[in-house]
C-alpha cells in the first residue's frame, strides 16, 4: 500500500491556519492506494500549541467532512450573533 498527502486546493498557497490560542490547524487530502481499492479521506492536523502541549489529527470520510463543515459554520454564526447554541443535524456522522 502507498500512502499520498495532497493539500486542498485553495486560493492561498497555505492550506492551514493559526488560531488565537497558537495551534496551527493544517488541512489536507490522504490517499490511501492499496491496489484493490484506494481510500480517500480528509485529514485534520491540529499542531502543538504555544506551551509546546502535543496536538492531534483526525480522518475524516468526505460526508464527515461536509457535516463537520455545516457545524463549523453553524456555530459561527451563532457565536457572531450571541445566540446560544441548538442541537445541531448529526446526519451523515457516524457515533462514536
Amino acid at each position: 500500500m502507498t500512502t499520498t498527502g495532497r493539500d486542498l486546493p485553495t486560493a492561498t498557497e497555505n492550506p492551514s491556519l493559526v488560531t488565537a490560542c497558537g495551534r496551527r490547524i493544517a488541512v489536507r487530502c490522504l490517499r490511501l492506494a492499496p491496489a484493490d481499492r484506494p481510500i480517500s479521506r480528509v485529514t485534520l492536523d491540529v499542531g502543538q500549541d504555544r506551551g509546546g502541549e502535543p496536538g492531534t489529527w483526525a480522518a475524516l470520510t468526505a460526508d464527515e467532512a461536509r457535516a463537520l463543515a455545516r457545524l463549523l459554520l453553524q456555530h459561527a454564526g451563532l457565536a457572531e450573533g450571541g445566540n446560544g447554541p441548538v442541537e445541531p443535524s448529526r446526519q451523515g456522522v457516524a457515533s462514536s
